[in-house]
């Protein structure tokens, strides 16, 4: 546009471009969200666990001797029944195989209900609610100390219910930040605290606790019997062969029996011993946790009787094996909801206006939304190309003083929100710019009085010696920037 009766050809002035996506740019957005696929919680889940299946399948990361427990109800059940139940049924009855088989997938079905489900883990505390609780410890422990040394870690502290007339302590826990309901423990090798913890099984290769114990018993029972089962009849599969051929043909004929008999011989022990004792911890209602550190007595008349047993052995069992299941407290398969949009850390050369150091690592949503008002303001001002120079004869703006000085320039001083536009006068000379390459070099944070001019002018005491014009901002082109920056700020805003 050359206005009418000018002298001379006139230069457009432009706005520069400001790209957001280049790595040179000299300011970025604030808010860099990145689309990606929502992930569940077993994803981040912070325990030292295994997840499979989409997180449906939950174990300890220790599953070395759990796959050691499959080979050897595998391989021996396999034995048994490729070599000693065709004989077994033929001979004696073929109720043999099909009791064998019966006892063997309920053996598999709950070890595996054990190893795979949530023993009871309980979800730690968020940092919110961590931050709170540690600020009501540390007033309680400065009331009854008087004083708190920074860098000094109290002891452990408890709260203390009464649970059937009984004292029970409420550990805390540094690791999940909660204190732990009764029975719950914290396991080491799980980094997890399990409620109503039983003990780590590494056979199972899971923590036993309140959600999975009722199956871990009926698998040691099970195998209990099975394991008699089989080392009973391949013992009369190796009786009923000598008494035809001699005992040392039968062990020619059969010599997978030997190994069933010598496998069943050593660890029927220990399953049906460790059957038992677990049938005594039902029946008194106790864990296997609570049996080792003598926490409680069967008797009623002792101080440290058990609050949690019901003072019969029939009701204790129904209450372990027959009652209801708690759901899973971590929902380990559920979304994770989005966070507030957070400021984007600045990379190298990045100024970020109206923030401090101080501010960027803890800004809250209001901090936010004033920085993103100064980026967008800054933003919104023109921004003047590369050494253009104007002559004095420029025509007036309706209703505006005329500008006569040489090329007017912009004042940006504070930045302000986007309510009220910067104006063009005609006092402020060439030298109040102040170029940002030179003086934000070493600077990552400016305050609002520091923030720089925007990139693209002149630096101070470059000369102005060209004969071209340049046009003037109608108020129209300005009043449209305005509405165009105030959207911007809307739409960035309710991100």
């Amino acid at each position: 546009m050359t206005p009418g009766g000018g002298s001379g050809p006139m230069k457009d002035c432009e706005y520069s471009q400001i790209s957001t996506h280049s790595s040179s740019s000299p300011m970025e957005s604030p808010h860099k969200k990145k689309k990606s696929a929502p992930k569940r919680k077993w994803e981040v889940f912070p325990g030292r666990n295994k997840f499979f299946c989409n997180g449906r399948i939950m174990m300890a990361r220790q599953t070395g001797v759990f796959y050691l427990t499959l080979v050897l109800i595998l391989v021996t059940s396999g034995l048994f029944f490729a070599f000693d139940c065709p004989y077994l049924s033929e001979k004696i009855t073929p109720a043999i195989p099909a009791i064998g088989g019966i006892l063997f997938f309920f053996v598999m079905g709950t070890l595996l209900r054990t190893s795979f489900s949530d023993p009871g883990v309980l979800p730690r505390a968020t940092p919110d609610e961590a931050a709170d609780l540690e600020r009501q410890i540390g007033n309680t422990e400065d009331i009854a100390n008087g004083s708190s040394s920074g860098g000094y870690r109290p002891p452990p502290r408890t709260k203390e219910v009464i649970i059937n007339g009984q004292t029970v302590k409420l550990k805390y826990c540094f690791t999940c930040k909660i204190f732990r309901p009764p029975r719950a423990s914290h396991c080491s090798l799980c980094d997890n605290c399990v409620e109503r913890f039983d003990h780590h099984c590494p056979w199972v290769g899971n923590c036993v606790g309140k959600r999975n114990y009722r199956f871990f018993y009926m698998f040691i029972l099970s195998l209990s019997f099975l394991t008699v089962f089989i080392f009973a009849f391949v013992i009369t599969h190796v009786i009923l062969r000598s008494q035809q051929t001699g005992f040392l043909n039968a062990l020619k004929d059969s010599p997978a029996s030997v190994l069933e008999a010598v496998v069943c011989f050593f660890s029927v022990w220990s399953i049906v011993g460790l059957s038992g004792f677990h049938t005594y911890l039902i029946s008194s209602n106790q864990t296997t946790n609570e049996d080792i550190k003598g926490s409680w007595s069967n008797k009623r008349g002792k101080e440290n009787y058990n609050p949690y047993s019901y003072g019969n052995i029939f009701t204790n069992c129904c209450a372990a094996l027959c009652g209801p299941l708690s759901p899973s407290l971590i929902d380990r398969r559920g979304f994770i909801q989005p966070d507030t949009p957070q400021l984007a850390g600045p990379s190298n050369g990045i100024t970020m206006y109206g923030a401090t150091q101080s501010q960027s690592n803890m800004c809250d949503q209001d901090q936010c939304i004033q920085s993103t008002k100064f980026v967008l303001q800054a933003a919104a001002t023109p921004l003047l190309q590369s050494e253009p120079s104007i002559t004095s004869e420029e025509l007036p703006l309706p209703g505006k003083t005329a500008i006569s000085g040489p090329c007017a320039t912009l004042t940006l001083g504070q930045p302000t929100p986007p309510s009220s536009m910067p104006n063009l006068t005609a006092d402020t000379g060439l030298t109040d710019m102040i170029p940002l390459k030179d003086e934000h070099e070493g600077h990552q944070f400016l305050t609002p009085e520091e923030a720089p001019s925007p990139p693209g002018m002149l630096p101070s005491g470059s000369p102005i010696t060209h004969s071209h014009t340049m046009h003037v901002l109608s108020l129209a082109s300005q009043d449209s920037l305005h509405e165009d920056s105030v959207r911007g700020l809307v739409k960035l805003s309710s991100v």
